[in-house]
């Protein structure tokens, strides 16, 4: 079993290709990518987090989110981003949060969707993880942007994350 973690996925957000400059030419295949690319990495008994912006679209796509949230594998953790409205956080997740504090291995990680400038344990070593700023800032001294934008469209280990502190 192992941790994952993501950030800002934006299933079917067709204006997040120009916003950010994905390389994709369209939502089809932006969705089919990463879910491509979280299928080669996380295993079923593994935990994803996904760190905010899962899904962006009206609440009548439900069923459209609902089909991306069963494409990913794993036990499925949502820390709630400015996007996820109430159809992306009543799907089934294990948990949903707007922030949590958990161990990884010997790592204590504090995960929210948006940079901190100070976190609990940020003296202790622990790291933060976040989402929200895309491309735009990979983070600083013990903080990481785990968003997709940053990790080729790829979900990443606390491992990656303490390479870059």
């Amino acid at each position: 079993m192992a941790n994952w973690y993501s950030a800002d996925l934006h299933f079917g957000h067709h204006r997040i290709i120009d916003f950010c400059k994905r390389p994709f030419a369209s939502t089809a295949e932006m969705n089919a990518v990463l879910i491509a690319n979280f299928q080669a990495c996380v295993a079923h008994d593994d935990d994803l987090w996904i760190l905010g912006d899962f899904a962006f679209g009206r609440a009548d796509d439900t069923a459209q989110f609902e089909n991306w949230f069963h494409s990913l594998p794993g036990r499925k953790h949502l820390i709630i981003g400015n996007h996820d409205d109430e159809a992306v956080i009543s799907l089934p997740w294990a948990s949903t949060e707007y922030m949590a504090e958990i161990q990884d291995g010997d790592y204590s990680l504090v995960l929210c969707h948006y940079p901190m400038i100070t976190w609990n344990g940020a003296r202790r070593g622990a790291l933060q993880l976040f989402g929200h700023v895309h491309d735009q800032w990979a983070g600083s001294r013990n903080s990481v942007n785990v968003g997709v934008d940053k990790w080729e469209f790829r979900p990443v280990q606390r491992a990656c994350c303490a390479i870059r502190r």
